[in-house]
């Protein structure tokens, strides 16, 4: 279990996802003629004028309306994510300058596959609780990968959870205690020079995402002394809608702890951002005094898990900036047709 020399929470908070969306029907009715079954409501699909950069801005804008600090306070941007929009350029430094933090700031880009994002969270909160810095936003952030046809082409979608971490008395929720549980199990990988991710089945459930969480949240319960009752809600990773609330029954927790982090039915797998958007949600509905388990997941493969605790700054800080739902109801559909020219799917040769 880690925890900080000084203590340290989420001073400011911000989510962004795509207004534009596909219906998993609609990709259905391309691939097997409607008659397999969608395995959730429909995914973001980032605009033309999208990609991962773009999207951590807007969602870092929202945690800095948050947090009560100006940009040029931020000691370190990272950005965790699988798919930065350059193989060689970071992606940091264009949303530093966006925010107008550069030049004397730390910028980089992490990468764990779906748990990117929760990486750079846990290193902002080394840095802070050490004292090398008194700012540190971390952002998990993906649009959407998926070969035509392919499983991962319905639940794979686009989205951004910003987080600013500082000292614990100016935050809206401390962070008690993470835990990292990392194996070598192959059940998602993509090569640099291939366009998209392959999966391997028989990982993919066991022994990668349930082995994984299961293992840093029982880990992090047990150092802290806790009992899934403890908590007011549970964040799980979310590949699908399935996944995380079979998770969630075997570990303890009840549907309605699951149910306000519970996105990926409505929006998809918005990968490195999955259980990150979730938190954001909790966040949302949090009172001061709750308590937040999250748990990320990433492919490769590995888990984050986290404890927070609510306090009472949530109240007058909470709606400084667009809340989840606007960006859930905010919904424009396209048809297959839009989705795969705006993604680059057809290859002209």
């Amino acid at each position: 279990m880690m925890q900080p020399d000084r203590p340290v929470g989420l001073i400011g908070y911000g989510v962004y996802i795509p207004r534009y969306r596909i219906a998993a029907n609609e990709i259905a009715r391309i691939w097997t003629d409607g008659q397999s079954g969608a395995p959730i409501e429909a995914k973001s699909v980032p605009g033309p004028d999208e990609d991962t950069v773009t999207i951590s801005i807007e969602a870092a804008r929202n945690a800095l309306a948050r947090s009560g600090i100006r940009a040029e306070q931020l000691n370190a941007i990272w950005i965790g994510s699988e798919s930065h929009p350059y193989s060689v350029k970071p992606s940091g430094t264009i949303v530093a300058e966006a925010l107008g933090t550069t030049p004397w700031i730390s910028a980089a880009d992490w990468e764990f596959a779906c748990k990117a994002g929760s990486e750079a969270l846990t290193a902002g909160m080394g840095m802070v609780g050490s004292r090398m810095a008194e700012y540190v936003l971390s952002i998990g952030a993906d649009t959407a990968q998926g070969r035509p046809g392919d499983a991962l082409e319905y639940t794979a979608s686009a989205g951004a959870a910003a987080f600013i971490l500082g000292p614990a008395d100016e935050c809206l929720a401390q962070i008690e205690a993470t835990v990292s549980y990392v194996t070598d199990t192959p059940d998602f990988f993509r090569r640099a020079d291939r366009p998209y991710p392959v999966h391997g089945n028989r990982f993919t459930g066991e022994p990668a995402y349930f082995h994984q969480i299961q293992s840093s949240v029982k880990r992090l319960m047990h150092e802290l002394d806790r009992q899934p009752q403890d908590y007011t809600y549970a964040i799980l990773h979310q590949p699908n809608a399935k996944f995380p609330q079979a998770a969630a029954k075997r570990l303890g927790f009840t549907p309605e702890q699951l149910a306000p982090g519970l996105l990926s039915p409505k929006i998809g797998n918005t990968y490195s951002a999955a259980a990150l958007s979730g938190l954001c949600a909790a966040l949302d509905v949090a009172q001061p005094g709750d308590s937040i388990l999250v748990a990320s997941y990433g492919s490769g493969a590995g888990s984050d898990a986290y404890s927070f605790v609510v306090n009472e700054k949530i109240l007058e800080r909470r709606h400084l900036a667009p809340l989840t739902s606007v960006y859930l109801e905010r919904k424009t559909f396209v048809d297959y047709a839009v989705y795969v020219k705006w993604r680059g799917k057809l290859v002209m040769g």
